[in-house]
């Protein structure tokens, strides 16, 4: 009997994915820290738990009286649906517009290093603050109505959608720009021609969503008096007409859903 014949089989090895964080000192030290630090939060924080505890049947009452919801004045729920997706297509259509510029700027593989730095701070600046935040600027600049809110998501688009083109931008193949500098194409060319037909899906999925958010946001803007449906349900709330209220947002789950199907088939149909 040969060797081979008498040896024990070999035991089978199996792969692990390596953890994050290699030293397990560090590992475990981080997950203490955070332990403790999430008590430290929940313990430092003034929760008012009879308060709390008050507010429990208070949120019954309101659900109670939402239901089932009233479409009696469904003529001023139109109207103010209707200004809130009149600012969402605005808006979304100048961001995704003056994004693409700004994308380009803040792509670091095809802008020189001073324009990059521009663009990347516009973008920057325009993702550092809430729409909310924003809309109460611009209602202050130019007053009550749909303008500060189609001023508020234009600059919530540009930020968005510009980041994400940009990383777009700078992932994209980069044989095709050679090949177009081997032909003597200058940099409009080569942008037309090799750049923006790479991230043209992209941007096309990105400009549905960000009409998504825009629409979801235009509702949180009117509440601060930006126009749209969100001055309508701020009203509701005010008078305590819960059901209607309750309808307004009935409306807003049911447009939203509408929109994330048509958005889902329209990137299917490009990809």
């Amino acid at each position: 009997m040969t060797r081979s014949e008498t040896s024990a089989p070999a035991t089978p090895r199996t792969w692990r994915k390596p953890p994050f964080i290699a030293n397990p000192l560090l590992r475990y030290g981080l997950l203490a820290v955070l332990v403790i630090y999430l008590v430290w939060a929940f313990g430092s924080l003034p929760f008012n738990w009879a308060r709390i505890s008050e507010g429990l049947p208070r949120a019954a009452r309101i659900f109670g009286g939402g239901f089932p919801p009233s479409f009696e004045r469904f003529d001023l729920l139109l109207t103010g649906f209707k200004e809130s997706l009149q600012i969402a297509v605005l808006a979304t259509l100048l961001g995704v517009l003056l994004s693409i510029p700004f994308a380009v700027m803040a792509a670091r593989n095809v802008a020189p290093l001073p324009v990059y730095f521009l663009g990347r701070a516009v973008i920057i600046l325009s993702r550092s603050f809430h729409p909310v935040i924003v809309a109460i600027l611009f209602v202050a600049a130019v007053g009550f109505g749909p303008l500060a809110g189609i001023l508020t998501l234009t600059l919530y688009s540009i930020g968005f959608v510009g980041k994400l083109l940009a990383e777009e931008i700078e992932e994209i193949d980069w044989g095709q720009v050679e090949a177009m500098k081997a032909t003597g194409a200058g940099y409009f060319a080569i942008l037309v021609y090799a750049v923006f037909p790479q991230i043209l899906p992209r941007q096309v999925g990105l400009s549905m969503y960000q009409l998504d958010s825009n629409l979801r946001a235009s509702a949180v803007v009117g509440i601060v008096g930006a126009g749209g449906i969100g001055g309508t349900l701020m009203n509701a709330f005010g008078r305590y007409d819960y059901a209607f209220a309750f309808a307004i947002l009935l409306v807003i789950i049911a447009v939203i859903l509408i929109s994330e199907g048509v958005s889902g088939w329209v990137r299917k149909k490009i990809w």
